[in-house]
């Protein structure tokens, strides 16, 4: 039998390369391995814009067709919108009860989100009780389907570290062993800067989308940051200190075009702007059959809608035996 693992990502639009290769290209290989549960985490999106609904349900399609481009598989993986899985509220009012307050306090998930929200003038009334609930929702999630693993970057461990406290919190409380205390599965995938060699995000405006067509893609990447030290075309370059495009040749291209690309730069034969050039090209053949079926996708909506229904009702059959469990633990009427 399978370990289970869930994970989810809240529904912000069309994703970009960092979500690609960050978080769906791990999410593919595990699909063959556990009994995967992926959330488009849409109560999640509430809890900072609440009032920012419009675009909501195309986000969540854009989030899903992205998925099913890079490759996961509504046969291998449970594809799911959260909040059609209203059992994960439940559970989250239960484990609300059992949670202390200092525990919620120092999530750093929590700290971060009210940090960049007071930090946005007039904006510290958002600090809202769906916020203050962040880190135990999250909990829920994983919860709601007693999964072994939770796949995350370094820098998230410290919230699967709180699911584990909680789930141990219920136990001893209601004299149980039911919630398995879940691992952190490290993802060890390439990380990607944005163009301008900061944090890719859709809000800073220097990401490349999934679903950016060749020619956009092409023209994004020739605005990347490179060597800025270098003046002239036959300058010796310095790879290590160009802060995009090398960055991106260690990730799309192959051993020998790394060393090819390193040799030139250093030489002087290898212009700025050629080598990102030859870099577009790189990249968007990368994404070529990505954005093929993208296409499909789009043309089909109906499908997507049909995955997403059909998921979602498989989702909540495995949640129902969960919450059953959980009722009968609580001893609710």
């Amino acid at each position: 039998m399978k370990q289970k693992i869930m994970s989810g990502m809240r529904p912000t639009g069309k994703l970009h390369l960092g979500h690609y290769l960050g978080v769906i290209d791990n999410w593919v290989k595990l699909q063959d391995e556990y009994d995967c549960y992926f959330s488009v985490a849409d109560w999640h999106a509430l809890t900072t814009k609440y009032d920012k609904t419009e675009t909501m349900k195309e986000d969540v399609l854009n989030v899903v067709m992205d998925w099913l481009a890079c490759g996961i598989d509504p046969n291998k993986a449970t594809i799911y919108v959260q909040s059609l899985v209203p059992e994960t509220a439940e559970l989250h009012i239960y484990l609300s009860m059992i949670t202390p307050q200092n525990w919620v306090e120092r999530d750093p998930t929590l700290k971060d989100m009210a940090k960049i929200l007071k930090s946005k003038e007039g904006m510290a009334s958002q600090i809202n009780y769906g916020l203050m609930g962040y880190p135990v929702l999250m909990t829920a999630d994983i919860l709601t389907f007693n999964a072994d693993c939770v796949p995350v970057g370094i820098d998230q461990v410290a919230h699967v570290e709180l699911t584990r406290d909680i789930a141990r919190r219920f136990n001893n409380v209601y004299n149980t062993d039911f919630f398995v205390e879940p691992q952190p599965k490290l993802n060890n995938c390439s990380l990607i800067c944005g163009l301008d060699g900061n944090k890719m995000g859709k809000s800073f405006n220097n990401d490349i989308k999934i679903s950016d067509t060749a020619e956009i893609t092409a023209k994004k990447i020739m605005s990347a940051i490179t060597d800025r030290s270098r003046m002239r075309k036959d300058d010796p370059g310095h790879p290590d200190e160009c802060e995009v495009a090398f960055k991106y040749w260690k990730i799309f291209g192959d051993e020998p075009e790394i060393e090819t690309v390193e040799c030139e730069c250093e030489k002087g034969l290898r212009g700025c702007a050629d080598c990102k050039r030859q870099l577009g090209a790189k990249v968007n053949e990368r994404l070529a059959k990505i954005r093929e079926r993208r296409q499909y996708f789009e043309e089909h909506p109906e499908e997507v809608e049909k995955i997403i229904k059909e998921g979602s009702q498989k989702a909540r059959i495995e949640a129902q035996k969960v919450l059953a469990e959980v009722r009968k633990l609580i001893k609710m009427y």
